[in-house]
């Protein structure tokens, strides 16, 4: 079995050169490499094209390299958590390419399995596709992807042997395992550094042959960045909670469903034991559980894809992103409840951007929505201003077409029913008078 050279932080660091591709791990500072990209920041290596899911946070792992100026371009799904990416972006400071969080995380698997590229229905018929190839594949069109690779994958795992044999430790996998097999020059900071056999077989996540060199490096609450601890608890209208309560009723137990941020995310404070739903999350979790009672972070439970803090319930289990969304495009999720900014007669959703802001925040709202057998619409019935939500024909930039099942507000609950909009239930304290004013899409009422 080989040995695999041990260096320092700044060592790692010095091997990424002027121009260089840098693929980093993590989703959000969860199994981010943040003692390598700290690193890196203290170095003068500039023009940097950086791939991952986000550029950490104001100041943490990637965030320290867009302060410092090092970045020219970043490639990822969601970079408006961090405010210093979305002000970069709109002085045109860094160039910047959006893709679908699992768009993203098959093009990465794809690259390092040495395939050029695939075809995807996420993001068909949306600004994403813009320019790229599409085809028409068993009815359904499909985009163009073309598979990534970089010079150098700084990756983060919790433990690794000497041979470079790896193990994430629970939702700290995410883009790790892929982006362990997409580069060049492959570094890995670990919490800890076994002997060779101390890691079961079945236990290692990344073979030790896509490993060049380790790092050892402890990680620390400050590390965490929002994900360190559960901030505080929710706050609530009934109307909201009404909307929740009425999804609940959609799921059916022994489903799988992936929720939403915003108000889908009360649906979960809802669940139990007895409702027999599992939750997804899609940076790598079946089996998610409420926020932990103690008020904990990331340092001992896992997080879901809001960077929340939760529990694992029992039978849980993790795996990595390019994995999760596998089973969004797949077709084994059987419900998403999601949020929206507009839907239509035509069951589209728009839900990801608005007009006069950089595009720059998709994550994975794409693949849920045109992945699951069943999209559910939890969302307010007018804007701030009092516009329609529910409208004749999107206008905002589409998420995608065809795919809505059923619209949940605060008013109203609508579904298609032979392919028209269609009014089956008032919310309490609603009238149809205040609906109909309320909606400029024309709807029927069952």
């Amino acid at each position: 079995m080989k040995s695999i050279p041990q260096i320092t932080a700044m060592e790692a660091a010095r091997m990424v050169k002027d121009g260089d591709t840098l693929l980093q791990g993590g989703f959000g500072m969860t199994g981010n490499p943040i003692h390598l990209m700290h690193a890196l920041a203290e170095t003068g290596t500039k023009n940097i094209t950086f791939i991952g899911n986000n550029t950490g946070e104001p100041g943490l792992g990637g965030g320290r390299l867009l302060r410092n100026g090092q970045i020219k371009k970043i490639i990822g799904s969601f970079f408006t958590s961090n405010p210093d990416a979305v002000k970069a972006a709109q002085n045109g400071e860094v160039e910047y390419e959006l893709l679908p969080q699992g768009t993203l995380a098959e093009a990465i698997r794809a690259g390092g399995a040495g395939i050029g590229g695939f075809y995807t229905p996420t993001s068909a018929g949306t600004l994403i596709a813009k320019d790229r190839e599409t085809k028409i594949i068993d009815g359904e069109e499909q985009v163009f992807i073309k598979g990534i690779r970089g010079n150098v994958a700084f990756i983060r795992a919790w433990r690794a042997d000497e041979s470079g044999n790896l193990q994430y430790r629970m939702t700290e996998n995410n883009f790790n395992k892929a982006m362990a097999t997409a580069a060049d020059l492959v570094i890995a900071e670990a919490e800890e550094i076994v002997p060779v056999g101390a890691i079961a077989p079945e236990c290692v996540h990344t073979q030790s042959c896509y490993v060049d060199f380790l790092v050892q490096a402890n990680l620390t609450v400050e590390d965490l960045g929002i994900s360190a601890s559960v901030l505080s608890s929710k706050k609530v209208d009934d109307s909201r909670m009404n909307m929740a309560k009425r999804a609940l009723m959609e799921l059916k137990k022994g489903d799988v469903v992936n929720l939403g941020i915003g108000i889908p995310t009360l649906v979960a404070d809802l669940i139990n034991e007895e409702h027999g739903i599992t939750l997804h999350s899609e940076n790598g979790m079946l089996g998610v559980g409420p926020v932990p009672a103690d008020g904990g972070g990331a340092m001992d439970y896992p997080v879901n894809a809001g960077k929340i803090p939760v529990t694992a319930l029992p039978g849980s289990s993790y795996f990595d992103s390019a994995d999760s969304f596998a089973m969004i495009r797949g077709h084994h999720i059987d419900v998403a409840i999601m949020g929206g900014l507009e839907v239509d007669e035509n069951a589209d959703l728009a839900n990801w951007a608005v007009p006069g802001k950089p595009l720059l925040g998709v994550g994975g709202a794409m693949d849920l929505a045109a992945g699951a057998k069943k999209l559910i619409i939890l969302m307010t019935h007018v804007n701030a201003d009092g516009s329609p939500k529910i409208v004749p024909k999107c206008t905002l930039p589409l998420t995608a077409s065809g795919v809505v099942d059923m619209i949940i507000t605060e008013l109203a609950v609508f579904n298609y029913q032979d392919e028209q909009l269609t009014l089956i239930e008032l919310m309490p304290g609603a009238s149809l008078e205040e609906v109909s004013a309320k909606t400029s899409a024309k709807f029927k009422i069952r």
